[in-house]
């Protein structure tokens, strides 16, 4: 078995001895069959119980499946295939092609013909991408269904398509000289600055080891020179059911998934696992050295880095609690280097400290910093300083409780939501067994095992714990990486941190908790209207001050309550002559309240399941958070606290601006950001509020013009509050009524502000370039055309599903014909903000060499569109995800709050969703030409490419880029 890359911490999770394993007799039974030394299941060897809700077993081939019964979201399932090999078990001349090979997974098997796996699935009513995908690692490949619906026949259907890949590949030589074009479009849309960034910190930390010449994209060379046989022999070697298993969690009983499993994959030719590939080698004894490395959009960091032994320490109930005590440690420490990121004149933009695991050669500890352009050195000496000083004097009793305090309510969070847990956990938990041998055990057993050790825990083993798991970093490695080489250079580095170790440091102050101020605002409002949505059940409270506020009891997730705040306001604030004149708002709660900073906030809250946060969309202001019923009224008492009290402290005002120099500087870094920085502009012939600004116009907000701009709003503003979950509608009442129900009079109606409502679509049509920065080979082209708003419902709607099957067309032309884009894309924005205003587009990455031939694909796209209606087929293809997301969007909290928030101020939006299935369902072939007929016209159309300008680097792969690997 391997387990070649365990989980970077030891965790939380806590485990009490002695207690059995529970499974289903059938997978007892198959157990029994395999004869073997070593342990099944990583739990087998351990004193942590598992989580007795997973049924867990082995094939007589040796295939391992792990099944859960889940009913959240209702009627859902998911299903994973793990094959535990990924790149490092390629050879030197087949680097890229395990990749490869997952794509291959999409390109015909015995069962399957060439292209009609994905098209097989959009029937049933997956999308791909969404619902159908697969990922590549240094250690596993992971093929993932998400089912829609749990009947059997499609549960059946997606084992069927997991067994041909799992076994049943073709292979066909065309097939894979197709398919090459699309793996290298990938490799060419992920290279860029980041990755040369991040291949360049791996060589310099562990210099030859094998995963860092094994990067899971590949080479340019191996990719472009694989063959069949090479891809087949690969599939041979690691396919094999010894080192695959298959997770299913979801809404079938598990003699349901037990038994579709067996049929599909019981008679799966055994084969052994290939042998564990090595990851190594590291030098362990490394330190001393300087990296420099500078790219023209790499923002500015400095990272110290340790290198020491691996630990073996398999999950046992000893090894989480001393887990437990140096992720507390760890924890203060990165809370005291926040707390100077976020205060008054930070010393960089943000710093990390921690210890993790390069798989199982080293373990590295490392101090990350990253600071604006120039302030490498004064953060540097700041964050050394703090880390030396927690590495000296330890910590404090409050700080310590903090850290309690946050754990014991996430766990006991967890136990109270733990029955409505969605799919993805369990299978996130199912795959981390698999992947790190870490134990899957039950919320409750944790929190016990919490409870009887949180008495013990205190500064001083907290402190001794996270030393003696930390490496000293007393020579360690130091990498700079930024636009400009440091001033000094190495030597310079070196002093830098050798003034900060020098600095003088002092045992830290325990200040004692905090507590949250704000809970009194005045006599509870009082409910003057109270009616109900008899279709959905939401209740519409509207409190005498006008306040409204709309509820959803829903125990879709137990024990948790979704919270919307939506205050009159907004983007549409803006104007012409003062685009950004409520820019500045998403940074408001960086300053804090009135009586307490953002970081006291932070303290305050600890232990309490309540957000803090300010936001500004078109329409309005929102304040928005999922807590528990107990700690709804804090909640409440939060966003009241927001809209009286909003501290406008200068530091939320400099965390802003210490972003701003890097936003500017990587404007065109690559081909995405540069057409997002240029197209608003361009489409909307410069109108300011949808143009970049000057970098001075940024540079010149403040919270002065902000609390100008917004502070009549938060006073006086219409206010709508939606609350969705597991609650008590009278508590729920009450709570409101004491906080934002017991403000002064509000406004009753939201600013329609039809002026700002209106936007221009370019009248200049045809061609306009974008140059990039980026690498030399990459270009985007985009069609976009204009539309119309969402006024009219049912054409939005048909808008909607022709974008869904222009995706699915230019697909099939881009990536299955052509194979020159890995993923395409089509849209339609029909706005609900800005009057008769709505686009269309097609969008695609390609090759700079490409352009011309993908869009005349395109051009040919929008003619057949035009020219005839599609089929019958893909339109079924196009609508069937659609409606299995309508019948499922009111499984979670986020489905109902859509419809909740804004029940009384937009009831339209309940009318729409109770039109919307019949609306969908009605749409005919023929319908679909209409709409491209009167929109898709060619000549209406701005074509925007995105290409290479004078300052982009040699393409990915090039011979200058090999050459500079090779300085």
């Amino acid at each position: 078995m391997k387990f070649t890359a365990r989980s970077l911490a030891a965790g939380l999770l806590l485990a009490l001895p002695n207690l059995a394993l529970t499974s289903s007799l059938a997978a007892q039974e198959s157990t029994e069959t395999v004869q073997t030394a070593e342990p099944i299941w990583a739990f087998e060897a351990s004193d942590l119980p598992v989580d007795p809700g997973y049924v867990f077993g082995r094939l007589d081939n040796g295939m391992r499946y792990v099944l859960r019964q889940n009913a959240t979201p209702e009627g859902t399932a998911m299903v994973r295939m793990r094959i535990d090999s990924g790149s490092l078990d390629e050879t030197d001349y087949e680097r890229g092609l395990s990749h490869y090979l997952e794509h291959m997974a999409f390109n015909g098997s015995k069962g399957i013909p060439e292209g009609e796996m994905i098209k097989l699935l959009e029937r049933e009513g997956l999308s791909f991408g969404a619902d159908t995908n697969a990922s590549t690692g240094y250690d596993a490949i992971t093929y993932m269904l998400n089912l829609p619906r749990n009947d059997e026949a499609l549960l059946d259907t997606a084992l069927m398509l997991m067994r041909e890949t799992a076994s049943e590949l073709t292979i066909a030589p065309d097939a894979v000289d197709r398919e090459r074009g699309v793996v290298l479009a990938e490799r060419r849309d992920r290279a860029g600055y980041q990755q040369r960034n991040y291949e360049d910190s791996m060589e310099f930390v562990a210099p030859g080891a094998r995963f860092s010449q094994r990067l899971p994209i590949g080479t340019i060379e191996s990719l472009e020179i694989a063959t069949a046989d090479q891809l087949r022999s690969l599939y041979e070697r690691t396919y094999t059911p010894a080192n695959t298993t298959l997770v299913i969690v979801g809404d079938f009983p598990v003699d349901v998934m037990e038994k579709a499993l067996r049929a599909k994959f019981a008679d799966w030719k055994t084969a052994p696992a290939p042998v564990d590939p090595e990851t190594g080698p590291i030098d362990i004894t490394r330190s001393g050295l300087v990296d420099i490395y500078t790219d023209p959009a790499l923002s500015e960091s400095v990272s110290l880095t340790a290198l020491g032994p691996w630990l073996d320490e398999p999950d046992t109930f000893e090894n989480r609690t001393t887990g437990l005590l140096r992720q507390i440690g760890y924890a203060i420490v990165n809370r005291r280097l926040n707390r100077l990121a976020t205060g008054s004149n930070p010393p960089f933009r943000g710093a990390q400290y921690g210890t993790g695991e390069l798989f199982e050669d080293a373990r590295t500890t490392g101090l990350a910093v990253a600071t604006i352009d120039g302030g490498w050195r004064e953060g540097l000496v700041a964050a050394t300083r703090e880390v030396n000083q927690a590495l000296e004097y330890g910590f404090t009793e409050a700080e310590v409780d903090e850290q309690l305090r946050n754990i014991r309510t996430s766990l006991e969070n967890a136990v109270s939501g733990y029955d409505t847990f969605a799919n993805s956990y369990f299978v996130g938990q199912a795959l981390a067994l698999v992947a790190n041998d870490r134990i899957p055990t039950t919320p409750a057993f944790t929190l016990e095992g919490f409870d009887r050790i949180a008495p013990s825990i205190t500064p001083e083993n907290v402190f001794a714990a996270m030393r003696a798991h930390a490496i000293p970093l007393d020579d360690p490695l130091v990498r700079f990486a930024g636009r400009v080489a440091p001033e000094g250079g190495e030597e310079a580095l070196r002093a830098a941190y050798a003034e900060g170790l020098a600095a003088p440091i002092a045992a830290p102050e325990d200040t004692g908790p905090l507590e949250f101020s704000y809970t009194d605002f005045g006599e509870s409002g009082t409910v003057v209207s109270d009616s109900v949505e008899e279709r959905l059940g939401i209740r519409r409270i509207v409190f005498d001050n006008n306040v409204r506020l709309n509820i959803k009891q829903t125990d879709v997730r137990e024990d948790r309550v979704q919270v919307d705040v939506r205050v009159d306001g907004g983007d549409l604030m803006g104007t012409a002559d003062d685009p950004l004149r409520v820019y500045l708002a998403n940074s408001l709660t960086a300053g804090g309240l009135g009586e307490l900073s953002i970081d006291e906030i932070q303290s305050a809250l600890a232990g309490r399941s309540v957000g803090f946060r300010f936001s500004s969309d078109a329409e309005g202001f929102g304040m928005g958070a999922t807590t528990t019923p107990r700690d709804l009224e804090l909640q409440m008492q939060v966003f009241a606290a927001t809209l009286t009290d909003p501290g406008y402290r200068n530091e939320g005002v400099e965390r802003f601006r210490q972003g701003i120099d890097n936003f500017f500087e990587t404007l065109t870094s690559t081909p995405a950001r540069a057409y997002s920085a240029a197209a608003g502009g361009l489409l909307s012939d410069n109108d300011p509020r949808f143009t970049l600004q000057p970098k001075e116009a940024y540079e010149r907000l403040d919270f002065a013009a902000l609390r100008s701009a917004i502070g009549d709003r938060l006073q006086n503003g219409a206010i709508e509050v939606g609350i969705v979950g597991d609650i008590d509608e009278d508590a729920a009442i009450a709570a409101v009524a004491a906080t934002l129900g017991a403000l002064p009079q509000r406004e009753t109606e939201f600013n329609r502000r039809e002026e700002a409502r209106q936007r221009r679509f370019t009248s200049e049509r045809g061609l306009k370039l974008i140059e990039h920065g980026g690498e030399a080979d990459q270009s985007q082209i985009r069609l976009i055309w204009p539309t119309t708003d969402d006024e009219d419902y049912p054409e939005a709607l048909r808008l909607s599903l022709l974008a869904r099957v222009a995706q699915l067309e230019l697909t099939d032309r881009l990536r299955e014909e052509l194979g020159q884009a890995y993923s395409p894309s089509a849209s339609s924005g029909a706005s609900s903000v800005y009057t008769d205003y709505g686009t269309f587009s097609l969008a695609a990455s390609v090759d700079v060499d490409q352009v011309e031939a993908v869009r005349e694909a395109m051009g040919e796209l929008v003619a057949n569109l035009r020219a005839e209606p599609v089929s019958e087929d893909t339109l079924e293809r196009a609508r069937k995800p659609v409606l299995e997301a309508y019948d499922n969007a009111l499984k979670g909290l986020g489905g109902w709050m859509n419809l909740t928030e804004r029940a009384q101020s937009e009831p339209r939006r309940i009318e729409r969703w109770f039109m919307a299935r019949d609306l969908i369902e009605g749409i005919t072939p023929p319908d679909i030409r209409a709409e491209a007929v009167q929109y898709l016209a060619p000549d209406d159309a701005v074509e925007i490419r995105v290409v290479p300008g004078p300052d982009a680097r040699p393409g990915s792969g090039s011979e200058a880029d090999m050459e500079e690997a090779a300085e």
